[in-house]
């Protein structure tokens, strides 16, 4: 990996200071996904980044029957 400098405002900056390690490859992920295929069509990208956000879920124990009563509680 090669480490870059992006400028963003302030808060920004702030949130990112204030997420974890594993948040932070999160990010980096995303980075790489948009980057890596600039032509690639939105609605693949937001697949490949819902795909992610589902891993990281199921890692942290949330299953498909937890998340649908967490859905159909009221």
């Amino acid at each position: 990996m090669t480490t870059i400098t992006l400028e963003v405002n302030p808060e920004i900056a702030a949130a990112y200071q204030a997420v974890s390690s594993a948040e932070r490859e999160q990010i980096t992920k995303i980075v790489t996904l948009l980057l890596q295929n600039p032509k690639e069509s939105d609605l693949a990208f937001l697949r490949r980044i819902m795909d992610d956000i589902s891993d990281k879920a199921e890692a942290n124990g949330l299953t498909p029957e937890i998340l649908e009563s967490i859905l159909n509680d009221p």
